[in-house]
Order: C-alpha cells, then structure tokens, then sequence
C-alpha cells in the first residue's frame, strides 16, 4: 500500500527509503524489518564513529527518512566514538540491532555498505573510510 502526502519530497523520500530498505533486505537475504534495524544500527553506529563534519556531510546524502533515522537520537559533543577495532565496532552494531553476535552484525555491515556504496557518492564514501582507523575500515571495503 503506497501512502501519498501530496508533498512531492515526502513522497520521494518515502519511495527511495523504500528502495534503500528493499536493497538492504536483498543484500541480508532477509525481509524489510530485519534490514530497517540492521540499517539503523549500522547508520548509528557509523556516524557516532564519524567526526560531526564528516557525520554531517554523509547525512546530506541520504534520503530524508533515512537522514531521519540516522540522526535519531544523536549527541554531536559525544562523537566521534573510539572504537578503533572491527570488533568494538561490531559489537556495538549488534547491540543496536539486537543480534546475537559478531556474525550477525558483520553481515549487517557488509549488507549497509553495500547499499551505501550504491546509493551515496564514491567521493564521499572515500571520505567516511578515510576517517576509519584501519580496523574499522576493512569492513567498509568491497
């Protein structure tokens, strides 16, 4: 059932939060819930890890409901995060996302970035892993 707000950006939005859901599920071989809160805490986590400039300039390339989602519940004076190992980082997704373990919320990340790779600027997502320690980045790469 599409819903129509006759705001042609909310429309938009909500179509390609849809698509950016529909390509998440694909990539977890999962359905749309599962990659909502795999998304969420992939987005969460990534952007606590980010500098508030960097945090910020990816956040100008999302959807307006998925930039809705990433910010929920931000506190720019407490980023950027330390987490400067893949587990840390991964333990932190799983939380969110409430998955058992490391497994769980690594194929989470994979499947986030796959899509963000897809959807976002290859220039800005050069920056987001540039601002990566080396444990963290690895998980951001193709």
């Amino acid at each position: 059932m599409t819903t129509t707000t006759h705001v042609e950006a909310i429309d938009r939005s909500v179509e390609k939060a849809n698509l950016w859901l529909k390509d998440m599920a694909t990539e977890l071989g999962g359905e749309r819930r599962e990659a909502y809160a795999a998304l969420r805490a992939v987005l969460h986590t990534l952007r606590d890890r980010l500098t508030v400039d960097e945090a910020a300039q990816l956040g100008a390339q999302l959807p307006l409901v998925i930039r809705g989602i990433y910010y929920e519940n931000w506190d720019p004076s407490d980023t950027p995060q330390s987490y400067s190992h893949a587990r840390a980082f991964l333990d932190r997704v799983a939380a969110d996302a409430g998955y058992a373990g490391d497994t769980e919320a690594g194929f989470a990340v994979q499947a986030a970035a796959a899509v963000l790779r897809f959807h976002i600027s290859e220039g800005e997502m050069d920056d987001v892993r540039a601002q990566l320690p080396a444990g963290v980045r690895v998980l951001f790469e193709e």
